[in-house]
């Protein structure tokens, strides 16, 4: 388990802020859960505006960077305001320099989806309501419409686990993800992203079991953030929930403000657009 986590809004938290928030800082956030809340209705996100006008603000101090799940082509349309990195599918896509590697990583997944979806047609073994998501470069497997949840989780666990060749099955809020056993993840992207940026550290933000390959890196100019506290996790600090984002950015925001004054450095002109 993980070292426990301290509330973000405590004077340690606020200290840490303090000491990492300087131009440059690399802010890094997962997207579902995060920046959004989670809903039934997945396809239906987007970023509530309120978060939308705080990260606007805070991209003219900081470079911005999204680490998601989601594929790039699905995310993007749902930000409405540019970022410096969009990284998709948990770290596999999208990172400047690694297209190579995601092009391996798409041949690997077209061949799980074609052994996943026969196996998926039998509805005598695996339930109806088990919706398989092909995301290019990894797979998601979701059974939060399936009858029995219990059950189809111990099935495809089941079947995940015999996927050739292996893959690595990371497990979600009704979800399970199929990634390449070698594949990039939000962890090691992040760093490249720092190392890309010459950020002097980075800030970041999640909710899930992906988000806990950043949490792990337990680097010094690293702050992990996680949304809900949770005994088993490696975030150096935690947030109440999800609403609580918004104020975390205020702060954020502040910090930078007092570097930089009425006059942020960068135009929003100078970012990426999707």
């Amino acid at each position: 388990g993980g070292v426990a986590m301290l509330p973000m809004f405590s004077d340690a938290g606020m200290r840490r802020l303090d000491e990492i928030v300087q131009p440059g800082l690399l802010c890094a956030f997962d997207f579902d859960g995060t920046l959004a809340p989670i809903v039934t209705q997945p396809d239906a996100v987007l970023l509530p505006p309120h978060v939308r006008q705080r990260l606007t603000e805070l991209s003219r101090h900081a470079p911005i960077a999204i680490l998601t799940g989601r594929s790039i082509t699905d995310i993007a349309p749902r930000l409405q305001f540019d970022v410096d990195y969009l990284v998709g599918n948990h770290g596999l896509e999208g990172v400047p320099g690694w297209q190579a590697r995601s092009d391996a990583y798409e041949v690997l997944c077209r061949g799980w989806k074609e052994s996943l979806t026969t196996a998926l047609r039998d509805h005598a073994r695996y339930d109806p309501g088990i919706v398989l998501e092909d995301k290019r470069y990894s797979l998601s497997v979701h059974y939060r419409m399936a009858r029995d949840q219990a059950r189809a989780e111990q099935d495809l666990a089941a079947l995940l686990a015999n996927l050739q060749p292996p893959a690595r099955i990371v497990t979600g809020k009704c979800i399970f993800s199929v990634v390449p056993q070698d594949g990039a993840d939000k962890g090691s992207a992040l760093e490249e992203l720092m190392r890309i940026s010459g950020a002097p550290g980075a800030i970041y933000a999640g909710d899930d079991v992906t988000d806990e390959d950043v949490f792990r890196l337990r680097r010094s100019d690293v702050v992990t953030v996680r949304v809900e506290q949770a005994s088993a996790s490696n975030a150096e600090f935690f947030l109440e929930d999800v609403h609580r984002v918004a104020q975390f950015l205020d702060q954020l925001i502040g910090r930078f403000r007092k570097h930089h004054g009425n006059n942020p450095p960068r135009p929003v002109s100078a970012r990426r657009s999707y």
